[in-house]
C-alpha cells in the first residue's frame, strides 16, 4: 500500500535547473506564473506518491536569493468577500497567510498587486491595511478588450495604465490565492514595462497539471479534471506543439484557447513570439520523475473517487452541483473505475448494515481494514479512530484505552453546561483524553504514539461527518470520504 512512485529529489533538482535555463535563455529576467498551490499541495502528494507537499517551496528555498514573491489578487474578490474553500477563509486574509509563510521559509515578498481594480471599497481598505503593515502595494486596471484586442492591450491605453512592479531580482514568482486572480495579466504588463524600459525579460508558466508528458487520459492527468471539475477545466492534446515538433503534449483547454493571443501579445511585446505552443511556455519536470507508474495509476485512481464523494457531499450540504457530479463520473468511467474500487467504502457500508448505526471504516497502511461504529459514548469517527490506534500499536481489541469514568464526565459537560446536543465524543476530545490517560496508562501512551502511522491511511464513513471530525482525521493525514447523508434528517447540522 502507498507505495512510493515519485522520486522527489530528482524532482527538486530538474525543476530548480530547468527554471534557472529559462531565465538564462531570456538575457537574465523571469516571470514566472506560479499556478496551483505553492504550499500544501496535498493534491499532488495523494496522487504520486512520493511528492512532498511542500516541494514547490522547497524547490523555491534553493534560489531564494535570486528569486522574489509577487502577489495578485483580484479587488472584485475583495469586494466580494471570496473564500477559498480548503481553508475557509477569504482571499485578502489567505495574502495574509501566504506572506507570512513565504517570509518564514526566508522568501523575499515585493509586493502585492491589486488586479481588477476600478476604487472598490474594500480593496482600498486591504491596500491600506496592507501599506499599514508595511507591504507594497500596487494596482493594474480592467483593460477594454482585454483579451482579444492586442492593439490596444499591447499599448500605452492597456498594459501602459498599470502601475509598474518595481522588482529586484532575476526571478519574479507571481502567485496569487486562487484562480481567476490575474498572475498571467500581471506578468504580461510587466513584460510590457521591462520593454519600455529596454530591460530584457521573459514569460513561463509553472503548472504541475496536467502532466504535460503523460498521456491524456492517464490518471493522473483524469484524477487534475476530477479536481477541477467547478472550473471546467478539461485535458487536451496541445495542437500548436503537435504541429510545431509532430509531438504529442497534454494541456488544458484554458491555455489552448489563450495561445494565439498571448502569442500575438508577445509578437507585439517583443517583435517575435518565443513560443510555438502553450506546452512550451511551461516549466514541469514532474512527469520525468515518476519511478513507478503503476503506484502513480493507482493513487490517481483513488484521488478520483474520493473526488467524487466530495462531490457528492457538497451537492447534499448544499453547495455543489449535478453537473460537477456527471463530469467526475464521466472521468470515473474513462478511469475504468468505481466507488466499488474503494474497499473502506464497502467495509463501513457493512459495518452500518450489521450494526444498525453509522460507522467509519479506516484502511491502514498496511492493507488491514478496520472499522468502528457510533454508540452511547463514542461517536463512529472517533471509535473506528482508536480501534485503528490500537491495531497499530498492537493493543489488544479488548482493551479499553479510557475507561468509561474518564468519557462519562466529558459527556455531561457538553450537554449539561456547553450547551451541546450530541453527548458522544468527537475526535478531537477523544484525542485529548486519550493523551490525558496515556500519563498513566502504558496501553494508551502505546495507541498515542501509533499517530504519525496514520498518514496516508485510507477512511470511508456512512454519514456526513461533523467539521471538527472531517479536520481532525485531516490534520493527522487520513483521506476521508463520506456517504452524501446525515445522520439526522434536520436542515442545521452542529459539531
Amino acid at each position: 500500500m502507498n507505495r512510493p512512485g515519485f522520486d522527489n529529489d530528482l524532482y527538486l533538482s530538474m525543476q530548480s535547473r530547468m527554471i534557472l535555463e529559462r531565465i538564462g535563455s531570456f538575457g537574465g529576467k523571469l516571470y514566472l506564473e506560479f499556478g496551483g498551490k505553492l504550499f500544501d499541495d496535498y493534491h499532488a502528494s495523494r496522487v504520486l506518491p512520493g511528492f512532498h507537499p511542500d516541494s514547490k517551496i522547497t524547490m523555491l528555498k534553493q534560489m531564494k536569493d535570486r528569486a522574489e514573491i509577487v502577489i495578485a489578487i483580484n479587488a472584485d474578490d475583495i469586494e466580494k468577500n471570496k473564500v477559498r474553500g480548503d481553508l475557509g477563509i477569504t482571499y485578502d486574509l489567505d495574502v495574509l497567510r501566504l506572506i507570512d509563510a513565504f517570509r518564514a521559509g526566508d522568501l523575499y515578498v515585493g509586493s502585492v498587486v491589486l488586479t481588477h481594480y476600478t476604487g472598490q471599497a474594500a480593496a482600498d481598505a486591504f491596500c491600506r491595511r496592507l501599506q499599514n503593515l508595511g507591504v507594497t502595494v500596487y494596482h493594474h486596471y480592467i483593460i477594454e478588450g482585454y483579451p482579444l484586442d492586442v492593439e490596444h492591450i499591447v499599448s500605452d491605453e492597456g498594459f501602459g495604465k498599470n502601475e509598474y512592479i518595481e522588482t529586484s531580482r532575476p526571478l519574479v514568482v507571481v502567485t496569487a490565492p486562487g484562480p481567476g486572480s490575474g498572475k498571467m495579466a500581471t506578468c504580461l504588463s510587466q513584460l510590457y514595462h521591462e520593454n519600455k524600459r529596454g530591460i530584457k525579460a521573459g514569460y513561463a508558466k509553472f503548472e504541475t497539471f496536467p502532466i504535460w508528458n503523460l498521456p491524456l487520459k492517464h490518471p493522473v492527468n483524469l484524477a487534475y479534471e476530477a479536481a477541477t471539475a467547478d472550473l471546467n477545466d478539461v485535458n487536451m492534446i496541445d495542437p500548436f506543439h503537435l504541429e510545431a515538433y509532430g509531438v504529442t503534449t497534454v494541456n488544458y483547454n484554458r491555455d489552448v484557447e489563450i495561445f494565439p493571443v498571448l502569442q500575438a501579445m508577445f509578437t507585439q511585446i517583443y517583435g517575435e513570439s518565443p513560443y510555438k505552443s502553450p506546452t512550451d511556455m511551461g516549466v514541469n519536470m514532474v512527469g520525468n520523475c515518476i519511478i513507478d507508474d503503476d503506484a502513480v495509476r493507482a493513487a490517481a485512481k483513488q484521488e478520483i473517487i474520493r473526488r467524487y464523494y466530495t462531490a457528492l457531499c457538497d451537492k447534499r450540504i448544499g453547495y455543489g452541483s449535478d453537473e460537477i457530479i456527471n463530469k467526475i463520473r464521466l472521468v470515473m468511467k474513462q478511469a475504468q473505475i468505481s466507488p466499488e474500487d474503494r474497499p473502506v467504502v464497502k467495509a463501513a457500508l457493512d459495518r452500518a448494515e450489521s450494526t444498525g448505526n453509522p460507522a467509519v471504516a479506516i484502511e491502514l497502511n498496511d492493507g488491514r481494514i478496520i472499522t468502528g461504529k457510533t454508540s452511547n459514548l463514542l461517536g463512529a469517527a472517533s471509535a473506528a479512530l482508536l480501534n485503528a490506534l490500537k491495531a497499530l500499536g498492537s493493543v489488544p481489541k479488548e482493551q479499553l484505552l479510557m475507561a468509561p469514568e474518564v468519557i462519562e464526565p466529558i459527556c455531561h459537560l457538553k450537554t449539561s453546561h456547553l450547551g451541546g446536543h450530541n453527548p458522544r465524543l468527537h475526535t478531537d476530545e477523544v484525542l485529548i483524553a486519550l493523551s490525558i490517560c496515556a500519563t498513566q496508562d502504558g496501553k494508551a501512551e502505546q495507541a498515542m504514539e501509533q499517530l504519525s502511522r496514520l498518514a496516508g491511511c485510507e477512511a470511508h464513513s456512512t454519514v456526513i461527518l461533523s467539521p471538527v471530525d472531517r479536520g481532525i482525521y485531516n490534520k493527522l493525514g487520513i483521506r476521508l470520504t463520506c456517504e452524501p447523508m446525515h445522520q439526522t434528517k434536520k436542515l442545521y447540522h452542529r459539531a
